[in-house]
């Protein structure tokens, strides 16, 4: 059985920092983009990020340059290491699983995560 399972949200203050995982399990994803969405109340699912093995990583210009995705292949796990939080990062994080060039489309992509909570206050 697929599973994506988020780890490491929290509440924090504007400017602080959470790195958020994401394991996956039942089968191989080294050929996979890994993804990172999030919800806000009230608003649509968005893409944060996403990286393929061995490939250069995909930013919204929104977490440009606070943001860093990576993978680590043998624990088939990846991170999002988030600082300088704003109050705008608040929602619903999700990692996803999806096709073998990075997209920033979340209907190409095909496992998702439960989605794990981070908010950040001002």
């Amino acid at each position: 059985q697929v599973q994506l399972v988020e780890s490491g949200g929290g509440s924090v203050q504007a400017g602080g920092s959470l790195r958020l995982s994401c394991a996956a399990s039942g089968r191989s994803f080294s050929s996979s983009t890994m993804g990172w969405f999030r919800q806000a109340p009230g608003k649509e699912r968005e893409f944060v990020a996403a990286v393929r093995w061995r490939s250069s990583a995909l930013y919204s210009e929104a977490v440009k340059g606070r943001y860093t995705i990576s993978r680590d292949a043998l624990r088939s796990t990846v991170y999002l290491q988030m600082n300088f939080l704003e109050p705008e990062d608040t929602g619903v994080y999700y990692c996803a699983a999806g096709p073998p060039t990075p997209s920033w489309d979340a209907k190409d992509y095909d496992y998702w995560g439960q989605g794990t909570q981070v908010t950040v206050s001002s």
